[in-house]
C-alpha cells in the first residue's frame, strides 16, 4: 500500500511540473511544442502556424497568432497566459 502512495504521488509531481514549464515562444518553438503548448492545437495547425512564421516573419505579438488560418482569437485567450514572444535580436 505504501507503494502505491509513492507511486501516485510521483505521478501527481510529473504532472504538476509539466503546468509550470512557462510560456512557449511562438517564434522559436517547433510544431510538436506548439501543439502540446497550446490547447485546442494538434499538430497539423502547429504545423500551420510554423508554415505562416516562416513566409509572414516572426510574430510580433501574441495577439498576430489570430491571423494564423484555422487559429482564432478564441484560441489565443485561452491560450495567452502560456504563450509569450521575444524580440528577434538586433545587430550593433
Amino acid at each position: 500500500m505504501n507503494y502505491l502512495k509513492t507511486f501516485y504521488l510521483a505521478v501527481m509531481m510529473l504532472v504538476s511540473a509539466h503546468g509550470y514549464a512557462g510560456p512557449v515562444n511562438i517564434n522559436t518553438a517547433d510544431s510538436s511544442e506548439l501543439a502540446t503548448a497550446i490547447v485546442g492545437v494538434g499538430e497539423k495547425k502547429a504545423a500551420v502556424i510554423v508554415q505562416y512564421r516562416e513566409a509572414h516573419g516572426l510574430f510580433t505579438s501574441v495577439d498576430e497568432l489570430a491571423m494564423v488560418k484555422g487559429i482564432g482569437a478564441g484560441t489565443v485567450e485561452k491560450n495567452r497566459h502560456n504563450l509569450m514572444v521575444t524580440p528577434p535580436a538586433t545587430r550593433p
